[in-house]
């Protein structure tokens, strides 16, 4: 991966963990935080998806939405952890 791809990895990253955090509720957690977010909730897309048989597409439309989906599940199990 070359310096483009990777800007563009985190570049996905960041709009995926800003997008889940407003999705899930809560004022984002920061440059920093949202963009972790958003890169943990990409590799969780990218392992669960494929093996559900869900394709979203290809481009970075398709990888910010799949980013996204996985952040939220991310956001959700981390607020379930922390009430329990």
């Amino acid at each position: 991966m070359g310096a483009e791809g990777l800007l563009i990895f985190l570049l996905v990253g960041l709009v995926a963990g800003w997008l889940a955090s407003i999705l899930v509720g809560g004022g984002g957690f920061g440059l920093v935080g949202d963009l972790v977010i958003g890169v943990v909730g990409a590799f969780i897309a990218g392992f669960l998806f494929p093996r559900l048989g869900i394709s979203l597409g290809a481009g970075i439309l398709g990888a910010i939405i799949s980013a996204t989906i996985g952040a939220v599940i991310l956001l959700v199990i981390l607020r379930l952890v922390r009430r329990a």
